[in-house]
């Protein structure tokens, strides 16, 4: 049975709060897939299969599930814009036609991602000595991405109406698994990175079945049925209009970070590791942010389909200001701990003394990018998110590349520069954006009919 929590009434963080902490142990419990992953290959198998599993790799796996959560936003949009203004059997019809998309893009992206697999890795400059390694893990890992997908929309669902709870009881369940078959498959059977991966899909596919069944038993209008499983033409619409530019933007994001890995391919394996290794590090404050803004989403949906704007703009102005204070802590504290962090991952001093440099190039900015996922998840919301998308895909995606592509050669330092230099310059036109009032012609004529 899910639970469902209305939050146009009463106070604001607070109910904030309470939505956010879930989120985040789902986001952290999610990562742990991969992490864990790393930590057993790394330290098991060597900084080779360390490689192999992450950097190039991981980065090109997002971009396949990057596009679809980005369309499942407008999923969680809709459904939760619908449960504030109480449209219950639009909500149902809602739910049967966001599976029965996961389903349909979990079969389409699992047979793309397997049909370009090898091309892709050698576009991507990936070294001879772990292409092999590299295409084992990622060939078994889109053949569960079906699962991935599934738990994804059904999360997406459910955190629409307020129930943060059921997908990090899930994700618990699905990471416990996960790291017994990672020691039994990896250690125990001596698998190599295939046993990784193969930990990783059945563990995706735990979590999708559990999704499923909270669906299937709850009592509201969240239940799913199986025989009404259909594509409604008008919800895909909706679903597509508001979710498309976020999956574009995804996929816009991740090419711009593959463009990025190609170059510090050139490095060689001790770079790749180590940023891998960070890459781990890194997440943990991406997790949180991705909470952030997943929460406000949700706050601004229910609220902007109840037309409670005043709740709209106060809920996003204070949730804004926690979030910039949790991101100057936490860089704080992994500046202090980089070296024992980046040590878990894997014991070479050369892997772990270039990722102390690219710890201390990044980390420090990472307060920089707050405002663009605070601000472009209010704004979809509020179902807007074509301009959110233009102003990402030109401030970071664009610049990005013109910065890593430009003729000559590009150091370390000057290649990781860009990180921090294009999400304040985002983030500034963010800002410019939203409290200018631009975006208030555009609002009131995406709410669903």
């Amino acid at each position: 049975m899910t639970r469902s929590a209305v939050i146009t009434e009463g106070a604001i963080i607070r109910p904030l709060l309470y939505f956010f902490f879930p989120i985040l142990l789902g986001t952290f419990f999610q990562q742990l897939y991969n992490t864990v992953d790393a930590l057993i290959v790394g330290n098991f198998l060597g900084k080779e299969a360390l490689a192999a599993v992450g950097g190039t790799t991981s980065t090109y796996l997002n971009l396949f599930v990057g596009f679809f959560v980005g369309l499942s936003s407008g999923a969680t949009v809709l459904i939760s814009q619908h449960f504030g203004s109480r449209s219950y059997e639009r909500i149902s019809r809602a739910v049967h036609t966001s599976i029965a998309l996961a389903v349909l893009f979990g079969i389409a992206l699992s047979l793309a991602g397997l049909l370009t697999a090898r091309d892709s890795l050698l576009f991507l400059h990936v070294p001879q000595e772990i292409l092999d390694l590299s295409l084992i893990y990622i060939s078994i890992y889109f053949i569960g991405l079906p699962f991935l997908l599934i738990y994804n929309m059904g999360c997406a669902i459910l955190r629409a109406v307020g129930d943060s709870r059921h997908p990090l009881y899930f994700l618990i369940v699905s990471c416990a698994v996960n790291i017994v078959l990672d020691v039994l498959f990896v250690y125990g059977f001596g698998w190599g990175v295939a046993g990784a991966a193969i930990a990783t899909v059945i563990a995706q596919a735990t979590s999708a079945v559990l999704v499923l069944l909270s669906l299937y038993q709850s009592t509201d209008a969240l239940r799913f049925r199986f025989r009404q499983l259909r594509l409604d033409l008008s919800i895909a619409r909706y679903i597509f209009q508001v979710g498309l530019p976020a999956a574009v933007e995804s996929i816009l994001y991740t090419f711009s970070n593959l463009v990025i890995v190609t170059k510090i391919n050139d490095f060689g394996v001790d770079i790749i590791a180590a940023n891998t290794a960070y890459g781990k590090i890194d997440a943990i404050f991406w997790m949180i942010l991705q909470a952030f803004g997943i929460a406000i989403t949700t706050f601004v949906g229910q609220n902007f389909g109840a037309d409670r704007f005043d709740r709209v703009r106060k809920g996003i102005d204070r949730w804004m200001g926690v979030a910039l204070g949790v991101s100057f802590v936490l860089s704080l504290l992994i500046c202090v701990f980089a070296r024992p962090l980046l040590s878990i991952f894997n014991g070479d001093e050369a892997v772990i003394s270039a990722g102390l440099s690219i710890v201390f190039w990044i980390v420090p900015f990472w307060f920089t990018y707050v405002p663009i996922e605070l601000l472009s998840g209010g704004l979809r919301g509020m179902g807007n998110t074509l301009i959110p998308t233009v102003i990402t895909a030109i401030g970071i995606i664009g610049l990005r590349s013109l910065w890593i592509l430009r003729p000559g050669e590009l150091s370390l330092h000057m290649i990781f520069l860009v990180y921090p230099l294009t999400w304040s310059l985002t983030s500034a036109a963010f800002l410019f954006y939203y409290y200018s009032g631009a975006y208030r012609r555009r609002i009131l004529k995406l709410k669903p009919q």
